[in-house]
């Protein structure tokens, strides 16, 4: 065997290597290469960096990952004093990188609109500036699509997204004015392909695609930046706070320890990512939900054939393991 052709055989077994990593993987393409060759964190010094739903699960992690790598925070939940027990490990993980004035807790309840301004003005106030906007506030449901009563299609609309689309506004016009910034939201693979029994979340993360693709076609030529965060089942209390059928009512599950879902820590990693290199819409998930996402957008015959032979069962245990 020659020389060349032996460096070719090693660029295809190399090749192959990477497809069947990256079909068995937890990202989507885009996102599995940037993890693995251009994570580029150190952006994230110095930049000033909003999170809401920043008290726990993935609005926490999120803090926790970009506090190691010296951006300023601001810290929104409903939780003052869950709020300040993840400034002070973000402190405590910064390793020196940041002091207790680098992270403001800012306690609101998004759906509280009407604050929106006087909450984005201490912001500017405090730090001087905005970099990135993260929305990540929100909560899932499960329901009979027939159950649905019209009020909790209105409360979820009111958390989901009229409150991210509200701030984002605010922002995107104090972006235009500085002439940069990014705006990232938390959306879901159910944001992508509907899943049963979450109908209305399925919508409101739907509406998310709609505004901020709009938004993100009209700023093509500026330095104004659209990420969308779409990930599967996640280790967090997301479950146990969802909404159900009747408006006040809370889904109330938890999550088995052998469910098949990814880690917060894991996703807020991959989403860190995606926040750094500015990726439009991202996706993580463990095997095989990334699989059937490209299935049913590329091939949706053949996924609707899978659907039909499995029926919804299969994909529920699959998401919510019961």
């Amino acid at each position: 065997m020659g020389f060349l052709s032996f460096i070719g055989l090693i660029v295809v077994l190399k090749f192959l290597v990477y497809f069947v990593l990256f079909f068995t993987s937890d990202t989507d393409l885009e996102l599995w290469f940037y993890d693995k060759f251009k994570r580029n964190f150190d952006s994230f010094k110095d930049k000033v960096v909003w999170i809401t739903g920043a008290s726990s699960g993935i609005g926490e992690h999120i803090a926790l990952n970009l506090s190691k790598h010296g951006a300023k925070l601001i810290l929104s939940a409903r939780s003052k004093d869950k709020l300040y027990q993840v400034k002070n490990r973000c402190i405590e993980l910064s390793e020196g990188k940041l002091t207790a004035n680098d992270i403001l807790v800012l306690p609101m309840d998004v759906t509280n609109i009407s604050k929106h301004n006087s909450l984005f003005d201490n912001v500017i106030s405090h730090f001087g500036k905005l970099d990135i906007l993260v929305n990540n506030a929100g909560r899932s449901q499960r329901a009979m699509w027939e159950d649905i009563e019209l009020g909790v299609d209105q409360e979820l609309f009111d958390l989901n997204v009229f409150p991210v689309i509200n701030l984002s506004r605010i922002a995107v016009k104090y972006f235009n004015q500085v002439g940069r910034g990014q705006l990232v939201a938390t959306s879901s693979i159910a944001g992508i392909i509907p899943a049963p029994f979450s109908a209305t979340y399925d919508a409101t993360k739907h509406a998310l695609h709609g505004y901020f693709g709009a938004l993100r076609l009209e700023k093509l030529h500026s330095n104004i930046h659209v990420t969308l965060l779409c990930p599967g089942p996640v280790f967090s209390n997301f479950l146990k706070e969802s909404f159900t059928g009747r408006p006040g009512e809370k889904y109330g599950l938890t999550h088995s320890p052998t469910d098949n879902r990814m880690s917060t820590e894991r996703c807020a990693h991959l989403s860190c990512v995606a926040i750094a290199n500015k990726l439009k819409e991202s996706w993580m998930a463990k095997f095989p939900f990334i699989l059937i996402v490209y299935f049913t957008i590329y091939y949706p015959v053949i996924a609707y054939k899978f659907y039909e032979l499995y029926g919804y069962k299969t994909i529920n245990k699959l998401r919510d393991n019961q």
